[in-house]
C-alpha cells in the first residue's frame, strides 16, 4: 500500500482505495491483498519512526481489522480498523444500517419484449442464495431454504446509445447498497434488466454483447463514496473517489 491509496489516516482508522483485481483479504500465498498491505504499510511506518529499534522477526505485527469488503474486481473506498475497539465500533455501525455504502455501475439496460420497462430510479427487493460450489449467487423465492434478503436503491444517472450495436443502451447507475449480500449488486442489477458492463458471469446476452464491443477490463462497478460515522468522536465522515475504470470514462 502506497501513500497515494490512503485518503485518510488516524490513530483509529485507514481508509484507503482498493485498486480493481486486487483482493481485500485471501489465504492465496504470493497473492497480495489489502489487509495485508495494510499491515506492512504500518510495520513500515513504525519502522521509520526516528530513534526507533526495529523488533525484527519477533515483533508483534500491526493490527488490521476488516470491517467490510469489496469483490476482487471492484474498485473504491475501504475502511480497515487499526484496533479491535475501532473495529467493533465500525462493524456495529453496518449492522445498524449507519455505515452508507454508494457505488458507480456501467450497465446495459437490457429489456427484453414482455418485460417491463426499467425505471429510471427506484428500490430492488430480492431473495438470494449463495451456491458455495460455483461461488454465485441466484435470486430465489423467499421460501428457498437459505434465502437472504436483498435490498438496494438505484438511479440512472445519465443513458448513452452505442451506434455501432444498434439500439443498444448503456447507461450510468447509481447504486446505495442497503444490505451486504455475496454479489448482489451484479445478481440484482441483472436480474432486473440492468445487466453491469464487463461481467460474465451474471449479465444477459445484450450486456454481453456491449461488453465485447467496449471490452472493459473489469467489471464496471465502483465503490465511489463511503460514509460513517468516527469510531470514537462519532464524528460524521464521507469519502469519495472519481473511478479509475476506463468503462467509467464514457460518462464521467
Amino acid at each position: 500500500m502506497n501513500k497515494e491509496q490512503i485518503l485518510y489516516e488516524d490513530h483509529e482508522m485507514i481508509v484507503c482505495y482498493k485498486p480493481a483485481g486486487c483482493a481485500t483479504q485471501t489465504a492465496k500465498i504470493g497473492q497480495p491483498d489489502m489487509v495485508s498491505m495494510a499491515a506492512n504499510y504500518l510495520n513500515a511506518s513504525k519502522e521509520n519512526v526516528p530513534g526507533r529499534v526495529s523488533g525484527g522477526q519477533n515483533a508483534k505485527q500491526p493490527y488490521v481489522g476488516l470491517v467490510h469488503r469489496l469483490d476482487q474486481p471492484v474498485e473504491g473506498v475501504l475502511v480497515l480498523a487499526k484496533n479491535q475497539k475501532a473495529a467493533a465500533a465500525l462493524s456495529r455501525q453496518i449492522t445498524e444500517n449507519r455505515m452508507e455504502k454508494y457505488y458507480y455501475a456501467a450497465v446495459c439496460m437490457e429489456n427484453m419484449p414482455g418485460q417491463p420497462q426499467v425505471l429510471s430510479e427506484g428500490t430492488l427487493t430480492d431473495y438470494l442464495n449463495k451456491d458455495a460450489g460455483t461461488n454465485t449467487s441466484c435470486v430465489v423465492t423467499k421460501e428457498h431454504r437459505g434465502a437472504k434478503k436483498a435490498e438496494l436503491s438505484y438511479k440512472i444517472i445519465e443513458r448513452k446509445f452505442f451506434n455501432e450495436d444498434a439500439g443498444t443502451q448503456a447507461a450510468l447507475a447509481e447504486i446505495k447498497l442497503i444490505t451486504g449480500r455475496h454479489h448482489q449488486i451484479r445478481v440484482q442489477m441483472s436480474h432486473a434488466g440492468m445487466g453491469l458492463l464487463g461481467d460474465w458471469k451474471y449479465a444477459g446476452e445484450k450486456a454481453r454483447r456491449l461488453s465485447d464491443l467496449l471490452q472493459p477490463k473489469q467489471i464496471a462497478l465502483c465503490a465511489y463514496k463511503l460514509s460513517f460515522y468516527h469510531p470514537v468522536t462519532n464524528r460524521p465522515l464521507t469519502f469519495q473517489i472519481k473511478p479509475k475504470g476506463e468503462i467509467f470514462q464514457n460518462f464521467l
